[in-house]
């Protein structure tokens, strides 16, 4: 793979994903239009075989010279931004992808899609398989990501069926490390940020929901090794080791030595009560699973924050000029 085009190239997972394909000796393409992401993820790159496209994938979307690579990750992803952007997380999971399904095969080039454990929402299998079809409401309040999610691997199932599309589905389960906003909404950054900042620690429900968290580099080493392999399956991706949200609250707190409280708040409407992928399709196809422990990726996680809470406020310098 020479060339690679990732949209959704300024969020946390898409811009450590140009990061890993450069190092590779890739040029990278990375298209976004800012609405969730941001150009203080990507300005170390401005040096590189990198070039940016500031751009509305839900628009048609024109990249010059070859492309041997789509990674199509546009897309609110925290509850917090689909929530409050419901229309343009419909139209980015149907349109966006569209487009960028178009673009790979206009190209000849391999297309992967980003998916989520949402596809299963609230699940009634446990740990969740790729075989299950899920228990999602679609008309809910987090209906418009689950259901954007669910149409984007139907079209690009559509397009590998009928087009010969070389495409690839990762559903990716929470992840968490450094880029990750103060404010994301997600329960990793949110308990990280209240910690150093000392004030409480909000936990929704009872705390006894469970997630299974996976480091940053676990996941994008595990999508560039689908990228790279001849699977067109939908494929798990995520640290099976399941803990509560209680429990990922006190291991944050006792992490930072903070002296917050956990308090309750109510919980969200359709909100999972388990969240545990088996991976067995990605040990046994892609020969991937998870090294990171969670002390070591929590510990590089909070010193990525420390800094962040310490100069919040401050305007980042450098950033890349987009055309």
């Amino acid at each position: 793979m020479q060339r690679a085009v990732i949209t959704g190239v300024a969020g946390f997972i898409g811009s450590h994903l140009a990061d890993s394909l450069l190092e590779r000796g890739c040029s990278v393409v990375g298209i976004d239009n800012l609405l969730t992401g941001s150009l203080a993820n990507i300005r170390h790159l401005r040096d590189r075989e990198f070039e940016f496209i500031e751009h509305d994938v839900t628009r048609d979307i024109s990249v010059a010279g070859p492309v041997d690579l789509v990674l199509h990750w546009a897309s609110p992803a925290s509850p917090v931004d689909y929530l409050e952007l419901p229309i343009p997380t419909l139209k980015v999971g149907a349109l966006g992808t569209h487009n960028a399904l178009g673009l790979a095969k206009a190209k000849g080039a391999r297309f992967v899609l980003a998916s989520t454990s949402e596809v299963y929402g609230d699940p009634l299998e446990h740990p969740q398989r790729e075989s299950y079809w899920g228990n999602v409401n679609p008309v809910g309040p987090r209906g418009v990501y689950d259901e954007a999610k669910r149409f984007a691997e139907a079209i690009t199932t559509a397009y590998h069926r009928y087009h010969g599309l070389d495409a690839k589905i990762v559903r990716i389960f929470n992840t968490y490390g450094p880029r990750m906003r103060l404010q994301d909404g997600r329960a990793i950054p949110n308990f990280i940020t209240q910690a150093l900042r000392g004030e409480d620690v909000t936990v929704y429900g009872d705390g006894e929901q469970t997630r299974s968290f996976c480091f940053i580099r676990d996941l994008v080493r595990g999508i560039i090794a689908l990228a790279e392999s001849d699977v067109n399956e939908p494929v798990n991706l995520g640290n099976p080791a399941e803990m509560t949200i209680r429990e990922i609250a006190d291991a944050i707190i006792s992490a930072t030595g903070s002296r917050s409280r956990i308090v309750r708040m109510p919980l969200p409407t359709d909100d999972p009560k388990v969240r545990q992928p088996d991976i067995t399709r990605a040990r046994t196809l892609l020969g991937w699973e998870p090294d990171v422990s969670l002390a070591e990726g929590l510990g590089m996680t909070i010193d990525y924050f420390r800094s962040r809470v310490a100069t919040a406020g401050t305007s980042p310098q450098g950033e890349l000029t987009p055309r």
